[in-house]
């Protein structure tokens, strides 16, 4: 079997991250949401991205409009699954709605369809319980921002199949990426040691052990970090970040216990770039939201 129509479902910042890779691969790759400006921010943030990359010189006019030939969009999530050799779902972190997902994903797809989640903390084995064809089911987790970031963790469910597995790396290698195959367990590797950092970090700055910039500037300098927890916890969201550490608390336990003032920031709606303030202000600095 060849992996050649990609649905991707969520066009937020993941989503959308995803669709680019894929389509630049050479995949029909096709991004669904339920929201027209979500969808439009996407295209935007596609043609942004290559015109970037050109600019660079990591990307030639060629290859750009391959991708942007490659790309689609639409609001009709049942009609778009319905073509899907991969279909992965990047919805936010609430089990509820990726129920939702996965089982209008399997309702609507042809029977070889190969199904993937994005999450970084929700266990592989429930995810296909939301399918009748379990065996078809993977994570296939994905990090920000996804055109830079070289990694791909794939996970097995209890009844993912050998071949499910090797289509996915398949896929992930042709989108340029290294992968690492990761044993069901909550948070699989990355997430672990990101969410605890964070929230470490959270826990100093409540503490007043340094000032965000400066712990952000400890961790990237003293530590050989690309950005700062601060930095990082604004790009992906807080209300994200709170997310996964409320479920890592709920199954591994006490020390993964959210930080109160993290806790503060999201009730506040501080949840970072996409709301213009987090840890750091970027209200007058719309540019970085953009990125």
């Amino acid at each position: 079997m060849a992996i050649r129509n990609v649905t991707v479902m969520g066009a937020g910042v993941m989503g959308r991250g995803i669709a680019y890779v894929s389509a630049l691969a050479g995949f029909h790759t096709t991004l669904v949401d339920i929201s027209e400006k979500q969808l439009q921010e996407a295209h935007d943030y596609a043609k942004q991205t290559t015109q970037k990359g050109i600019k660079r010189e990591k990307l030639t006019e060629e290859q750009a409009q391959h991708l942007l030939g490659n790309l689609h969009t639409s609001l009709n999530c049942e009609s778009t699954v319905e073509t899907a050799d991969l279909f992965i779902e990047a919805v936010p972190e609430k089990r509820e709605l990726k129920k939702q997902v996965m089982e209008m994903a399997e309702k609507h797809a042809p029977g070889h369809t190969i199904f993937a989640s994005n999450t970084s903390t929700i266990s592989p084995t429930e995810l296909a319980s939301f399918t009748k064809r379990p065996r078809q089911v993977a994570v296939m987790h994905f990090f920000n921002p996804v055109h830079m970031m070289p990694l791909v963790e794939i996970v097995r469910g209890l009844e993912t199949s050998t071949l499910t597995v090797a289509l996915i790396r398949e896929s992930a290698e042709k989108m340029g990426k290294e992968t690492v195959e990761v044993n069901e367990f909550p948070g699989f590797v990355t997430s672990r040691i990101s969410a605890m950092v964070g929230n470490e970090a959270f826990h100093m700055l409540q503490e007043g052990v340094a000032s965000a910039e400066d712990i952000d500037k400890a961790i990237r300098l003293g530590l050989n970090y690309p950005m700062g927890p601060f930095e990082l916890g604004d790009l992906v969201g807080l209300d994200a970040r709170l997310n996964n550490l409320k479920y890592l608390h709920e199954t591994l336990g006490e020390k993964f216990r959210p930080a109160p003032l993290l806790e503060q920031y999201v009730k506040a709606g501080r949840l970072g770039r996409k709301t213009g303030r987090g840890v750091y202000d970027y209200t007058d600095k719309e540019e970085l939201i953009k990125k």
